[in-house]
């Protein structure tokens, strides 16, 4: 009689396994980073809201040391940041924002000012254009 070699049996995922595997973590993976932009998006958001409510705080402390006037329409953001050259001077000016990085949006545009305002209750509108940079009715300000 002859004797059958047993081969030990080789445990091993199948090309079918691996491929189903592999799906799984491509849809979970791709589900999880549609999930992340979408908080990304948000956190941009919020991002605008927070620096629109810095730069009103910082031209309500120019006002006050300015006998109630906003930086001009020429003037612009720039007169929290470095000291207007051009007229009227402010009286008592003194730096409310530290750098100009502040006077950027979460996209890298700067922020619009508008004196006197046109859209806001205030005398002036602080706006940011967004994430297209384009003057819409997308923007989000102090409106």
């Amino acid at each position: 009689m002859q004797t059958i070699r047993r081969y030990p049996s080789r445990r091993a995922f199948t090309l079918v396994e691996l491929v189903i595997v592999l799906t799984i973590i491509g849809i979970l993976a791709g589900s999880g980073i549609y999930m992340l932009v979408g908080w990304l998006d948000e956190a941009k958001l919020e991002r605008v809201r927070g620096d629109l409510n810095t730069i009103d705080l910082a031209i309500k402390g120019y006002e006050r040391g300015n006998y109630s006037k906003p930086p001009t329409q020429d003037q612009g953001l720039q007169a929290l940041v470095e000291k207007p050259t051009g007229d009227p001077q402010p009286e008592r000016w003194r730096a409310y924002l530290e750098d100009a990085k502040a006077l950027l949006d979460p996209w890298g545009n700067q922020y619009q000012y508008r004196y006197p305002a046109q859209k806001s209750k205030r005398k002036y509108d602080v706006w940011s254009l967004g994430e297209d940079g384009v003057e819409s009715d997308d923007d989000i300000g102090n409106w």
